[in-house]
């Protein structure tokens, strides 16, 4: 099958790929947008995980099929990786919720998903994650045994596609080592790294939807330039030292996409709105444990459920309502004390809410993850990882702190002439 993509051009399908893409966990994704709230913001911004996990398959066999180019793996060694690496990030995205984020916070715990305990057994008590709703639909559900069945020819398991998405090791081996050497780091990398898959198509996707250059980069010269380093028996997806600009460019592209599309002030606003609701109509909206009742908990059900609901905040979002943007500050701004204004707001009986949102260049950095990138010299084969060698890293080490302040729109503008009046006062002291 052939799936024509106004990202990529034309992308083709196998038969096992068209299978779960065909199954009723995948085509849930149709109805869950990519940007959440996003489209309130940038009215383009309609599409679905759906379209972009198809998309972030065709990256992943694009980095795959160029890096093992300059490797020695067998034909027959090269399809069954690619064939598991297309597999893992085609279904990397099943165990989103609804509006993507924002309905994390009312998932239900993880112990009630009854996950294998290779995968993390120590998170057991917390709320459970869309990437453990992922592994819960790729290793018992319905979709288990199609992928066992049409992937067994080529000795995949939906064990090691959960494996790749998560970082974990199942208790099989799952059959990614050649001649002595562990491909699994560099199979990992694509799926989820520094230079994944999923990043590389979601920054041209969303920027392409919301009609904004800041997620433009350079992929073919980072794909050309794409290489496999063998260190320790292992192999590491590694970038030769010319295309460094280009990556650069790329991790400046996903950090001013977080500061300008993904933190806009609307969708944070709306995100907001969408957890009060959850704190004071608890049970009216439920993420479902079981993978069958999962199968109806999308964007149209939230959305079905918001405007039936009494409850205050579900009728804001429901007839786009929201509160008013009073101020938004990061760490940088002279002249703005949150507390201050926090304690203004409240003297002067204004109904308001905060937001912090964070923005950091790079999660694998600051959460002090091992290398899933290195920096090649071609000529001599040295490798440097690439924290270490981009001076960026240093440079955005810290988070973007976005402090946001919104007030009830009929109070807006009475908040706007105290606010100036509190800033006045503070430029003279």
């Amino acid at each position: 099958m052939r799936i024509r993509d106004p990202i990529h051009g034309t992308i083709d399908v196998s038969g096992e790929e068209k299978a779960v893409i065909d199954s009723r966990f995948y085509q849930r994704l149709r109805h869950v947008r990519q940007l959440g709230f996003g489209d309130l913001a940038f009215p383009g911004g309609t599409h679905t995980r759906h379209a972009h996990s198809l998309g972030a398959m065709h990256v992943a066999s694009r980095v795959f099929l160029a890096v093992t180019a300059r490797s020695g793996l067998p034909a027959p060694v090269r399809e069954r990786f690619n064939a598991a690496v297309r597999l893992a990030v085609l279904c990397h995205d099943l165990g989103h919720m609804p509006l993507s984020h924002a309905s994390e916070s009312i998932a239900p715990r993880r112990a009630l998903l009854r996950l294998p305990a290779w995968l993390d057994p120590v998170a057991e008590g917390e709320q459970a994650t869309h990437e453990d709703f992922t592994a819960k639909l790729l290793l018992d559900s319905s979709l288990t045994p199609l992928i066992e069945e049409r992937y067994a020819p080529q000795g995949i398991t939906p064990e090691a596609a959960v494996g790749l998405i998560t970082g974990a090791m199942p208790p099989k081996d799952p059959g990614f080592s050649h001649e002595g050497v562990d491909w699994t780091p560099l199979l990992r990398a694509i799926v989820s790294g520094e230079l994944d898959a999923d990043r590389m198509d979601y920054l041209l996707r969303d920027s392409f939807y919301t009609g904004v250059n800041y997620g433009r980069y350079d992929m073919d010269w980072l794909v050309s330039n794409l290489n496999p380093a063998i260190k320790d028996g292992r192999a590491y997806l590694a970038l030769s030292r010319a295309a460094a600009f280009a990556f650069e460019d790329f991790l400046l592209s996903r950090h001013h996409m977080f500061l300008s599309v993904y933190y806009h002030h609307t969708s944070v606003n709306f995100d907001h709105m969408l957890r009060r609701y959850y704190e004071e109509a608890p049970g009216e909206f439920e993420i479902p444990a079981d993978p069958e009742a999962f199968l109806y908990c999308d964007d149209v059900a939230l959305w079905y459920t918001l405007r039936r609901s009494k409850n205050r905040w579900a009728q804001r979002i429901a007839s786009r309502q929201g509160f008013k943007l009073l101020a938004q500050f990061t760490e940088r701004d002279v002249g703005y004390d949150l507390e201050v204004l926090r304690s203004a707001l409240v003297t002067g009986g204004f109904e308001h809410f905060t937001v912090e949102s964070r923005g950091v260049l790079s999660k694998y950095f600051s959460e002090g993850a091992g290398p899933s990138l290195f920096i090649i010299d071609v000529s001599t084969g040295r490798l440097t990882e690439v924290a270490r060698y981009t001076p960026l890293y240093q440079r955005y080490k810290g988070a973007v702190r976005l402090s946001r302040v919104y007030v009830r729109p009929d109070q807006i503008e009475d908040a706007r002439n105290m606010m100036a009046r509190l800033l006045g006062q503070v430029v003279r002291e």
